[in-house]
């Protein structure tokens, strides 16, 4: 069984060697650059200036509206109460309410009655250009090989002559 393993390969060498491949030089004939456009997108930061209004806010904050808010709800919390106690109560509730309400309009009007001023900012964005590069893509080569010729396309330029690979087979 041993030397089965060695005759087999033996028998099987020269139908190798018929249909063998060999290799050659062709001449090149012509050799044309093949260029694509890429397309891709860079960012770029785009500045400008803008005039924007503002409001300055008031300097000092008064407390006058919600005492004299106050005040004036405690006098009609007095005013609608019947009795002694109903005085008291609704006092004490007008009192609150009225101050509060003083509050609120005093926080908006100080807030309107503020000067309005403008000031330029500088505001930026970042946007997408879209730019179109061509590429080198390879060369379109034009060789000739006994008396034929044939093209193909090679990532490198070939130079003078490219190698080719020539396989023989046998015709039954």
């Amino acid at each position: 069984m041993s030397v089965a393993k060695f005759i087999v390969p033996l028998l099987l060498a020269p139908a190798v060697a018929f249909a063998g491949t060999n290799y050659d030089r062709a001449s090149v004939v012509a050799v044309e650059p093949v260029y694509e456009i890429v397309t891709h997108t860079v960012p770029r930061e785009q500045c400008y200036e803008q005039r924007v209004e503002y409001r300055q806010p008031a300097r000092a904050r008064s407390i006058t509206a919600p005492i004299i808010g106050a005040i004036i709800g405690g006098a009609i919390g007095n005013a609608v109460g019947h009795h002694k106690s109903n005085k008291q109560v609704g006092t004490l509730v007008g009192a609150l309410l009225g101050g509060s309400i003083g509050a609120d309009v005093a926080r908006r009007n100080r807030y309107y009655d503020a000067p309005v001023g403008y000031r330029t900012e500088e505001v930026c964005n970042v946007v997408q250009d879209i730019v179109d590069e061509e590429r080198l893509a390879g060369y379109d080569v034009t060789y000739r090989y006994a008396g034929s010729t044939y093209t193909t396309r090679m990532r490198n330029h070939p130079g003078d002559s490219i190698r080719v690979r020539v396989r023989v087979t046998p015709v039954s």
